[in-house]
């Protein structure tokens, strides 16, 4: 998938391991996230930039509508919403 950051919307910034919940749900909903850790890619590519385990989780804009309420939902479950 390809990404354009003005076709998507970040719906997440947190703890990977979250973050996996998360895009679980959102594949129930046959939505597949794009999740970007910039530690991971850092490191990769010889030099670490960002925090490590955090992530940054993004959905494209079309179907934020259809995802809000998943999203909404599992936030206020882990205490973040």
């Amino acid at each position: 998938m390809s990404e354009n950051l003005e076709e998507t919307t970040r719906i997440y910034t947190g703890p990977a391991m979250i973050a996996q919940g998360l895009r679980a749900r959102l594949n129930d909903l046959g939505i597949e996230p794009i999740i970007k850790d910039d530690h991971q890619s850092g490191i990769t590519s010889g030099f670490a930039i960002g925090v490590p385990g955090q992530v940054r989780m993004f959905i494209r804009k079309d179907e934020l509508v259809t995802a809000q309420e998943t999203i909404d939902a599992f936030l206020k479950e882990i205490g973040e919403g």
